[in-house]
């Protein structure tokens, strides 16, 4: 099946609700006496006539998910999965195929484990069916049979599941092999996790609406960080979902083997965070969501309903843990695109043909043989010692220099000043510093933060006063990290004091050592240093200046974007210290524990997180060739995601290797990085780059929200 487009899908996507509109008018329609039978029925004959019933044949994949996701925005338990998993095991079948897409049998599937004595039990959408495909553990049978009982069994989900008994006289047994069973177990726990995040994501958008509209103590109640934080958090779920169920569709459409892993970890992500996405929405709308005149109540239902049921359809293979500890790989790669890839590609193979053993970290020798091969800063010219890479191919070089943990504090000055250099810099400024920064030779420090500013450059009160051409700078500058062995200072000072809070500023970038400069210094908890440093009537030659008088908010969020992208692609450190506890736990059995255990259970849970981030990588990465394919948002939230997921794998395996994890040998020998550097390393990474209630800031005003 060749993938359909973005628009073919959103244009899918559209015709759903206007197609369901009088057989099943809204999310309030699953609190009618009749959605369990007349109105889903109709629903079903809708499916029919729109071709949503005959997905299967043609093995679309991502259509399916567009329709199953915009029938959990209506609460619309319709079971299209269903028959899709059964026209594909039935295919040798031709007459129920047909039935089958006519919509003439109706079928539900069931797991043969939760069959038991003659009964189906949690089936959804039974009283509209006709049919149970019951569906084996491994290879077997499955059995299609006629539907002779339905009893229904109120509780949360609305339309009721029922308890559901069949005739095995008139049942049709097909032969399926076990990977043809777990594929079709899998589709069937991707939709049920799509349909659950598409009433969540409805949810959010109401409650998002209601924020920016509702008002009190005088104020819309968006413009309280408490409402605005937590519609970021929500956004931030439903936008990772989404990376990761458009991932997995997409390995799934290529048969790609990884397709099972992939899927799964997005069926992980779902089980967490489509209920709290609900939860968090219902928060928001608060008494005005909780009546049932409302849609909150009726997409809260299917939200809970969904996620509990992929209880009763388990993979043979397990959970994502279980995948990964008995499967012996790794975390699916994440395609960037074919250039981005193809210099993925390329850069593998210099690490392995041409690092040293061993070679690692600032290694003077390795630092010159990056350099040589301009890989410290690719996205520069050739002419100044780049590669020309685009932002995709500049991520993926990243990534892999990262995981081998090759050079990191050489390639700093590459993401953070090299593109504002590039674009904002004299000629003479681009000849002296762009050479330096792709050998590898300008360490530096950020003078943004201040005593009382902190992450809000806005506020920033160290002032230059000009004095022909030079410029007298007065003030304190914190947190300077490496600012002890710096030799250069990016420094951003209020040039207008007069000036509105954006408007004043200027940054220039000026050698160390200048009279009247001083730093004392910090040890942090990560071990490193960081410095006060001190400016009392410092002499600047203008010509230091990068960019315009008073532009230097241009330049300053230009080289924050870089330097967000630089912390989140620092999932790849993360995922190299995740296969380093893979190695750990597979070595040793009692630590991995049995499949259900607390460890698998940590494993899984960072495994989806740690994948959400590095989708949201990767959506970022995509945007900046295609301004147009996001919100604008997914570099300050994949920038969220993946510094508290930090703390979190920290956190998490000190839980699961115990005293072991809080040694400075902890990790497998030849790791770059030990568990418990990375721990304490972690707060710096929710801190760095503007602290994450800053970027939940910057991603509610890309979501509308009010000030």
């Amino acid at each position: 099946m060749t993938a359909l487009a973005v628009g073919e899908l959103a244009d899918l996507r559209s015709t759903v609700a206007g197609g369901l509109r009088e057989a099943w008018s809204g999310p309030q329609a699953a609190g009618r006496p009749d959605a369990g039978s007349a109105l889903l029925g109709s629903a079903w004959q809708v499916a029919a006539r729109q071709g949503w019933t005959e997905l299967g044949p043609e093995d679309a994949l991502d259509a399916l998910l567009a329709v199953v996701s915009e029938l959990g925005r209506l609460a619309c338990p319709l079971p299209l999965a269903d028959g899709y998993v059964a026209t594909q095991l039935l295919a040798g079948s031709g007459d129920l195929v047909a039935a089958i897409g006519e919509g003439r049998v109706r079928p539900v599937v069931a797991a043969v484990e939760s069959a038991t004595g003659g009964v189906v039990r949690f089936a959804e959408a039974a009283a509209a069916a006709t049919h149970v495909l019951l569906l084996p553990a491994g290879d077997g049978e499955a059995t299609l049979a006629p539907i002779t009982a339905v009893r229904p069994t109120p509780g949360i989900a609305r339309p009721d599941w029922s308890e559901v008994e069949w005739s095995a006289a008139a049942a049709v047994p097909v032969p399926v092999s076990a990977a043809v069973a777990e594929r079709a177990r899998a589709v069937l726990r991707l939709s049920l996790a799509a349909r659950a995040f598409g009433a969540a994501a409805r949810s959010a958008e109401l409650a998002l609406a209601h924020a920016s509209l509702r008002h009190q103590f005088g104020r819309p109640i968006g413009a309280f960080q408490a409402v605005s934080h937590r519609s970021v958090d929500g956004a931030i779920d439903v936008a990772a979902f989404t990376a990761l169920a458009d991932e997995a569709v997409h390995r799934g459409l290529a048969g790609d083997p990884g397709w099972l892993l992939a899927a799964e970890l997005a069926v992980a992500h779902a089980v967490v965070a489509a209920p709290r996405v609900q939860l968090g929405a219902h928060h928001t709308l608060a008494a005005t969501g909780y009546f049932e005149e409302h849609e909150a109540p009726w997409l809260f239902r299917r939200v809970h309903a969904d996620v509990t049921r992929l209880a009763v359809l388990p993979l043979a293979a397990g959970e994502p843990a279980d995948l990964l500890l008995e499967g012996g790989g790794s975390l699916p790669p994440l395609d960037l695109g074919e250039r981005a890839e193809a210099a993925r590609t390329e850069v593998r193979a210099f690490i392995a043909e041409q690092v040293p053993a061993g070679l690692t970290g600032e290694d003077p020798a390795l630092v010159d043989l990056l350099a040589g091969a301009a890989y410290l800063a690719p996205g520069l010219a050739p002419g100044h010692g780049g590669r020309g890479a685009d932002p995709a191919e500049q991520v993926a070089i990243s990534e892999e220099l990262t995981y081998a943990g090759l050079a990191p504090l050489a390639r700093t000055a590459a993401g953070m000043l090299a593109p504002s250099i590039a674009h904002r810099g004299t000629p003479e400024q681009q000849a002296r510093f762009l050479p330096l920064i792709s050998r590898g030779r300008m360490p530096f420090y950020l003078g943004y933060s201040e005593p009382e500013t902190g992450s809000d450059l806005a506020s920033l009160r160290t002032g230059a006063v000009r004095d022909g051409d030079e410029w007298v700078v007065n003030g304190t500058k914190m947190w300077g990290t490496g600012a002890d062995q710096a030799e250069w200072i990016w420094l951003a000072v209020r040039t207008d004091p007069a000036a509105k809070a954006h408007a004043g500023i200027t940054v220039f970038c000026v050698p160390v050592g200048l009279p009247g400069w001083s730093i004392q210094s910090h040890r942090s908890l990560a071990g490193g240093i960081s410095c006060t440093s001190f400016f009392d009537d410092v002499r600047l030659p203008d010509s230091a200046r990068i960019g315009e008088v008073n532009g230097g908010w241009q330049v300053l969020t230009e080289a924050l974007a870089h330097e967000r992208i630089v912390i989140a692609s620092g999932t790849a450190r993360l995922l190299r210290l995740f296969d380093d506890l893979l190695v750990l736990l597979r070595a040793d059995p009692q630590l991995a524990g049995g499949r259900d255990s607390a460890a698998r259970r940590e494993l899984t849970a960072l495994a989806a997180r740690l994948q959400a981030a590095r989708a949201l990588v990767a959506a970022s990465a995509r945007r900046t060739l295609d301004p147009g394919a996001g919100s604008g948002a997914e570099a300050p939230m994949a920038k969220i995601v993946g510094s508290e997921l930090e703390e979190e794998f920290g956190e998490a395996v000190l839980r699961v290797v115990g005293p072991a994890a809080a040694l400075a040998d902890g990790g497998p020998a030849g790791a770059p990085q030990s568990f418990e550097a990375a721990l304490r390393f972690s707060i710096m990474a929710v801190v760095a780059g503007g602290t994450n209630d800053i970027q939940r800031n910057l991603v509610a005003r890309a979501l509308g929200l009010p000030r």
